[in-house]
């Protein structure tokens, strides 16, 4: 099971896995990180830690099934004069599931709250929270494993790059939750990334296959442009700072 050890092409396939995982994990944690903000501070720790757990073992679990997942890839019936299985059911599903839930939170980021409700939070259910990661983390769990079984043929090679992806996610989901959190146009530039992700899901569950790499050069450049926004905010907001200083005395 471990003989792999002593072969060095091995090795690359690890590191290389591990990168590719903890690049198809961003998604998810973004993903996490917006629902979680819905809930009570002191329960959003807890309901990460969960819904990271929840993506580790939805990976392992379908990882253990790789016969049943092989089977899902075979056609079930032709649709539009393309050839639908079981997988492009579940990323159409969850492409479908992404559009909505991120249509519906950019509206709701938008809109305008009412006199009685300003400063008050819509009041979200721990449990609902949880079940919706759970969902999203079946998708994007398959697309995981998916590449992890195309790119190795060993098993346990991919089980400790997926632990290890999933460990990366469970420390970085916390500090990358609170700068979503603390600015509302990287939220809404991740939701808008994720209505990005949705279209690409459907797009693979319809065989029209985007380059992995164009969807993440996009997210790359546009969060590069946003950190320069927010910088030049910084810069602005501490020069009327120094101004109004100078003002006074």
């Amino acid at each position: 099971m471990f003989e792999w050890v002593l072969f060095p092409e091995a090795w690359i396939a690890l590191i290389t896995l591990i990168a590719l995982e903890i690049v198809l994990g961003i998604d998810n944690i973004i993903f996490i990180s917006i629902l979680v903000a819905k809930l009570p501070t002191h329960q959003q720790d807890n309901a990460r830690r969960i819904g990271i757990t929840l993506a580790l073992v939805s990976r392992l679990v379908l990882l253990l099934c790789i016969v049943w997942i092989m089977r899902l890839i075979e056609p079930l019936f032709t649709l539009l004069g393309n050839e639908i299985s079981g997988r492009d059911i579940i990323l159409i599903a969850g492409g479908l599931f992404l559009l909505g839930k991120s249509t519906l939170e950019i509206h709701e980021s938008l809109e305008f709250p009412e006199d009685g409700d300003i400063g008050v939070a819509k009041k979200v259910s721990f449990n609902a929270v949880l079940i919706q990661i759970a969902l999203l983390d079946v998708v994007f769990s398959m697309d995981s494993v998916i590449t992890a079984v195309g790119l190795v043929e060993y098993v346990s090679i991919m089980v400790i790059a997926i632990i290890i992806a999933v460990g990366v996610m469970l420390l970085s989901a916390g500090t990358i939750g609170k700068f979503v959190d603390n600015n509302p146009t990287i939220k809404i530039l991740a939701l808008a990334f994720l209505i990005l992700i949705g279209v690409t899901l459907i797009g693979e569950g319809l065989d029209a296959h985007i380059p992995r790499g164009y969807i993440y050069f996009a997210m790359a450049f546009s969060v590069g442009v946003e950190m320069l926004n927010i910088q030049m905010r910084k810069n602005r907001a501490t020069s009327t700072m120094h101004l109004n200083k100078k003002i006074q005395l």
